[in-house]
């Protein structure tokens, strides 16, 4: 199979998914209507998709470590955020998931999520389990909107001070790409599953010859992966934060010449 072939071909259509997609889609223009950012859940919606329906999420499915760690950014830190900037300014946390609100779980959440999803035992499940696979997409959306509700809250006062917020920030970045940094360095193999890929839909000279992914290799991708392009996630959101700090004294300094 060539590259091309398995591009055209490499799609998993999910109906169930998709169903839910739509539904979502739909449910979001009639809760909001017009006060919600339609574009951006839209677009994490579309992100959503792209992870667990496309090539990548074939070659994440027992093949390959570095797509299995591209899903994982995509479904923790992208389609949260993008979920949340396209909620309406009005909308709040019931009392009942108000616990998640809290800076502390926030952090553990996103931070916890990638360590724990990367013990090798969980990693390999999750794999080539249907089950497991579906518990941890759904713990990383879970756990990623968590995480960013800290930052991308609707409401301004149920976001940390910006300066509060840079120090999350920069503390999650720190703790993920230690993970990114062991990944990188460690000898092949800290997710068994992907040592001896069963090559279920003949892929994998595609794979090992004209993509030359060897496991040592495609464990470094994803170690990278981790380290740098999650990494300039975090520090988007960074300068994001400067740019609210700096903006807050304006209004103040124009109450205060009241």
């Amino acid at each position: 199979m060539t590259t091309e072939q398995f591009l055209i071909s490499g799609w998993t259509w999910n109906p169930l998914l998709l169903v839910a997609s739509v539904a979502a889609l739909a449910g979001s223009r009639l809760a909001f209507r017009q006060a919600g950012r339609f574009r951006y859940f839209a677009a994490s919606v579309g992100v959503i998709l792209l992870a667990l329906i496309s090539p990548l999420h074939t070659l994440a499915n027992g093949y390959l470590f570095s797509a299995h760690m591209a899903q994982h950014i995509l479904l923790l830190l992208v389609a949260p955020a993008l979920a949340l900037l396209g909620l309406p300014a009005s909308f709040s946390v019931s009392r009942l998931f108000r616990f998640l609100t809290y800076p502390i779980v926030g952090w553990i959440s996103g931070v916890g999520a990638m360590w724990f999803w990367h013990v090798p035992s969980l990693c390999s499940a999750a794999a080539i389990s249907p089950t497991m696979f579906t518990v941890q997409t759904i713990s990383l959306l879970s756990l990623g909107s968590a995480f960013w509700w800290q930052v991308l809250a609707p409401r301004e006062e149920h976001r940390l001070p910006p300066l509060a917020a840079i120090v999350y920030l920069f503390t999650a970045c720190t703790a993920c790409s230690a993970l990114g940094i062991i990944i990188t360095f460690a000898p092949a193999g800290v997710c068994p599953i992907f040592m001896q890929p069963v090559d279920r839909l003949g892929i994998l000279p595609m794979l090992r010859e004209d993509w030359g992914m060897t496991m040592p290799r495609d464990q470094q991708i994803g170690g990278l992966l981790m380290w740098v392009p999650m990494c300039l996630i975090y520090v988007t959101a960074i300068l994001a934060q400067l740019t609210r700090w700096y903006a807050v004294p304006a209004p103040a300094l124009a109450e205060k010449g009241r």
